[in-house]
């Protein structure tokens, strides 16, 4: 665990476009949060039966299954941002294409659980970054698809992320999970 608080992000060191991920994150420890949605993806997964993985609630929506990899693909990049920012990296990160990205990869042909496992993994590595990084690589800023954001600002933007996903998934793919 951090031996230092990690401060909540101010608005100079993210994009607009982040904003709402950053308010969604009310908790004081945003680690603590982090490690929380490991187990909470697992049960919201478990409440999707098998026959309901690949539902959509709208034409052209995102399946559960695409959801759950387009939280794979999040986690991806904004820990790998992460990485390089808290590492002094200077020269500018690309964007990417969350669509395009989901259409690439295969979710729907990929059983949830699998899904699941993937988001999971790559949450306990990115983790294990956050919980090694001293108090200055916290507010190291870098660029990121074009604007500036600091290592702070993407461990809010992964956890906001994720929980406004879980949301959609709440309430517009009516998963029910128990706690």
């Amino acid at each position: 665990m951090a031996v230092h608080p990690i401060e909540r992000p101010t608005e100079a060191e993210f994009a607009e476009f982040y904003s709402g991920y950053v308010s969604e994150v009310t908790e004081a420890d945003v680690l603590e949060l982090l490690e929380g949605q490991l187990a909470e993806i697992q049960t919201l997964a478990a409440a999707v039966p098998a026959e309901r993985e690949t539902f959509r609630y709208a034409p052209g929506k995102w399946s559960i299954r695409e959801v759950v990899g387009h939280l794979a693909d999040g986690e991806r990049v904004f820990g790998y941002r992460a990485f390089c920012i808290s590492r002094a990296e200077r020269t500018p990160l690309p964007g990417f294409d969350e669509g395009q990205y989901v259409i690439e990869s295969g979710s729907d042909r990929r059983a949830l659980a699998d899904l699941v496992g993937e988001f999971s993994a790559l949450r306990r590595i990115n983790l294990i970054l956050f919980r090694s990084l001293e108090a200055p690589a916290w507010r190291r800023i870098g660029n990121a698809n074009g604007s500036l954001v600091s290592v702070r600002a993407l461990a809010y933007i992964m956890a906001g992320h994720v929980r406004h996903h879980f949301g959609v998934l709440r309430s517009r793919y009516n998963i029910q999970a128990q706690a």
